[in-house]
């Protein structure tokens, strides 16, 4: 029986001195206020009242360096704000310098940040600020990389969230963005209409040069046509142009009736009967 009640105890400081790490964490255990061991992942006892176990994060994390009113070099009043993406480091150097040589790590990233903000964007214009958004990220970063090194913090990335100018210089600027639009917007429709009728001239041009081709391949198929018939003519009708004119002259006399006595050996009465089966008359006959 003696023994029963010296066990309950012991269990119950047992089970008082359980401590469970966790993936996400790192311990830091303490004896009487000094520090004694690290505490990785996973099960582990220690002694109620006597020791102490300090767990910490090591994912990453974020605190935003919240808005400000910043002057800028032009003297206009931006605020700005920021975010800083962190995160102990999980060794156990990195850890204990986490705890041991920084008070409240997340509330000095904060304001190590807002016044490195201050002193960057100061030297700026309120429009450089906006336009070199990615050298601001560089600066600021480096500046809390190199200060937080000690505090076993890595400094993940940081964001420059916004840099918003005073409301009536918004306005302007709106304003100002508006009408660079609206004149690119009509630029850009009088090219278009530009474009749409240098088209419409092109195909006219080609329409009329198509024309133009087709009347002169006409014009050449006509030439080549009468050159042709004049070769005809030349070739097989030289000297037959007065014989021709005879010929005219009986058709039309013929017509009327007429009645013609030609002597006999002519050649247009050798043409008439071949032509037409007349057999010539002696040269003598006379007309009746």
């Amino acid at each position: 029986m003696n023994y029963y009640y010296l066990i309950i105890p012991v269990v119950i400081l047992f089970f008082a001195g359980i401590r469970i790490v966790r993936p996400t964490q790192r311990g830091l255990i303490e004896r009487l206020g000094k520090y004694h061991n690290f505490a990785n992942p996973g099960f582990h006892w220690i002694i109620p009242i006597i020791d102490r176990l300090f767990m910490v994060n090591i994912t990453e994390q974020m605190v935003d360096a919240q808005p400000q009113e910043i002057i800028t070099n032009d003297n206009l009043n931006a605020s700005v704000d920021a975010q800083v993406y962190f995160r102990v480091k999980a060794d156990e150097v990195s850890v204990k310098g986490s705890t041991y040589n920084v008070n409240n790590y997340k509330w000095q990233i904060v304001n190590l940040a807002r016044t490195t903000l201050r002193n960057i964007i100061g030297t700026l214009t309120l429009k450089s600020a906006n336009s070199e958004r990615g050298k601001i990220n560089a600066e600021l970063y480096k500046t809390l990389h190199n200060e937080t090194i000690n505090w076993g913090i890595e400094i993940v990335r940081t964001e420059l969230k916004e840099i918003d100018p005073p409301k009536d210089v918004q306005d302007t600027m709106n304003k100002v963005v508006k009408a660079e639009n609206e004149k690119i917007a009509a630029i850009d429709s009088a090219t278009a209409a530009e474009t749409v009728a240098d088209g419409v001239k092109r195909a006219k041009i080609k329409e009329a040069e198509g024309f133009k081709q087709s009347k002169i391949l006409h014009a050449e198929g006509e030439a080549e046509a009468i050159r042709l018939v004049n070769e005809a003519a030349d070739k097989y009708f030289i000297g037959n142009a007065q014989l021709l004119r005879k010929l005219e002259a009986l058709e039309t006399s013929l017509e009327k009736n007429a009645k013609i006595v030609i002597p006999t050996g002519s050649e247009l009465v050798n043409i008439i009967g071949e032509m037409a089966g007349i057999i010539p008359v002696d040269r003598k006959q006379k007309a009746v």
